[in-house]
């Protein structure tokens, strides 16, 4: 009876896991959790038994999104020629909106209390900062762009996403390259200055 209860116990566990899946790419990640409960076909308290807060959920189930992520990110950092590197993450990030509005929303908001996913979110910025160097070195990137820029571009195509249209996919595309050719050398006027990046992580941390 115990093996059972426990396999019942998993079972219940990896539907809540897909459904919220299903549901924070629809919906976002501040779904109601009944609305996960019900697409998993179990009950509210079998959820919460299973993520006793949103966090625990969320960390489940972006861990996987996370990681590849910070992958990318490494990846683009060691690309040999650092402006197609620079190219192919920041058109990587701003498509995410429009297959996973939950992801968006995560790589836009602070977890402090989930160490897992600021850890990868941590990583990946390091390399992002690697690549925003090389990229500058190289003469391709302009002088005054600043790696906590790539929030902001972030926000921007969570923007777009917003509008669930036929169109989405062509307006991501058109937006990608209007940042990238925004961000390219040498630029023709100085970028307005920007918030100060510790008030603009301040404000992710606010889901």
């Amino acid at each position: 009876m115990t093996v059972a209860r426990r396999a019942d116990a998993e079972r219940n566990r990896q539907r809540a896991l897909v459904a919220a899946a299903e549901v924070f790419a629809e919906a976002g990640i501040d779904a109601p959790m009944s609305d996960v409960a019900r697409r998993a076909e179990v009950g509210i308290a079998t959820l919460m038994r299973n993520f006793p807060a949103r966090e625990d959920l969320v960390a489940a189930v972006f861990a996987d999104a996370m990681a590849a992520y910070a992958a990318a990110a490494a990846a683009a950092a060691d690309d040999p020629d650092p402006w197609r590197g620079f190219c192919d993450f920041i058109g990587y990030v701003c498509r995410v909106p429009c297959t996973d509005r939950g992801f968006a929303q995560v790589l836009t908001t602070m977890f402090p209390g989930v160490a897992a996913l600021e850890a990868q979110r941590q990583r990946a910025f390091r390399d992002f900062v690697r690549l925003v160097r090389r990229a500058k070195a190289a003469g391709r990137l302009r002088a005054d762009f600043s790696p906590h820029d790539l929030p902001l571009f972030l926000m921007a195509a969570a923007g777009v996403a917003r509008t669930h249209t036929e169109a989405l996919a062509t307006a991501a595309e058109r937006l990608v390259g209007y940042l990238l050719q925004a961000a390219a050398a040498p630029g023709s006027a100085a970028l307005p200055a920007g918030p100060p990046p510790r008030a603009l992580y301040e404000a992710l941390e606010k889901p």
